[in-house]
């Protein structure tokens, strides 16, 4: 294993406010780490700046991708280094089929022109790995998906672009049971035929964990990384919520 990035005292604001204060992290080639928090804790601003989202502007600290400091580089300058965003709420694009956007974002990302052919046979192949009906590459962008069916485009195209580091934040959102089982069954088949790739699942709850298994979890609550551990962690926080946590830092000091 090999350090894919590496978090250095991370502060980061939008309009003027700091929601960060200061997040340190590492990952290594390959490994499963969840961030868990209640609402408003910071999770989604974490991801963002991550990933260059221009609102989110860092104000300290470093972004290290790889050996490469990434903080002034453009959004899709990061993807094409690796690093990949699926959305809480993927936006539709009316008009656009999911093959063709799917074939631009290759060609956007990877620099590579697939002709019409070889790239529907790729495309087949990527939704039979991930149970998915060839239909749905003829239908536009997430227009009239149900929740699950947003989710999985995400991984659908997760698997097109083969990331070294993908983020998905709050890939359980708005699920029932069946299709969260759908959605995270896609996750683990895409991970095991990719062992490299790393993985962020941000979340609120130890459910999504039951399914994708990760080593590590990290609670965030104010713009920081409060707590670190492994699976054991989730379930703490099941039994006991996040107050637990807040109870505690009140009495240690």
């Amino acid at each position: 294993m090999s350090e894919l990035l590496k978090i250095e005292n991370l502060h980061a604001e939008i309009d003027g406010k700091e929601i960060l204060h200061g997040v340190d992290l590492k990952i290594e080639k390959g490994e499963i780490h969840a961030i868990m928090g209640r609402n408003g804790s910071g999770k989604s601003t974490f991801s963002n700046t991550i990933m260059g989202h221009p609102a989110y502007k860092v104000s300290k600290g470093n972004i290290v991708f790889n050996g490469q400091v990434i903080n002034e580089l453009k959004t899709n300058e990061r993807a094409k280094l690796g690093l990949f965003l699926g959305f809480q709420y993927p936006l539709s694009i009316p008009g656009v089929t999911v093959a063709n956007f799917l074939r631009q974002a290759i060609k956007a990302i990877k620099g590579e022109t697939v002709s019409p052919k070889d790239f529907r046979k790729l495309l087949y192949e990527k939704m039979d790995d991930l149970e998915i009906d060839h239909a749905f590459a003829t239908r536009y962008v997430n227009e009239g998906f149900s929740g699950g069916e947003k989710k999985r485009m995400e991984i659908l195209q997760m698997a097109l672009l083969e990331p070294k580091l993908a983020i998905l934040d709050e890939p359980d959102s708005g699920l029932d049971i069946d299709s969260l089982k759908l959605v995270t069954t896609s996750i683990n088949k895409f991970k095991e035929t990719n062992p490299e790739m790393s993985l962020i699942l941000i979340t609120h709850y130890q459910r999504i964990l039951d399914h994708v298994k990760p080593q590590f979890v990290h609670v965030v609550s104010e713009g920081k990384v409060v707590e670190s551990g492994g699976p054991e962690l989730a379930l703490e926080l099941e039994k006991r919520g996040y107050d637990w946590l807040t109870d505690r830092e009140v009495s240690s000091v």
